[in-house]
């Protein structure tokens, strides 16, 4: 049986690796019209967290195969 934490693990993983590659472009690329808080980065600090979490669910939770 696969523990729905693998899947929640996989999403997050997916999710923060989009995240954080939006966030690498937009901090290379800045817009032309930046919000207040621009230069705290959140997206990029936000899409690493969910990346290393969800690396490490997916990791932690993996479907074993059980020896007989």
């Amino acid at each position: 049986m696969v523990s729905i934490w693998f899947f929640i693990g996989i999403s997050l993983l997916v999710n923060g690796v989009l995240i954080l590659g939006a966030g690498l472009y937009e901090y290379w690329h800045p817009p032309a019209e930046q919000v207040v808080l621009y230069n705290l980065h959140a997206s990029v600090w936000w899409g690493a967290l969910m990346t290393l979490i969800g690396g490490w669910y997916s990791y932690h939770f993996k479907p074993r195969q059980k020896k007989a």
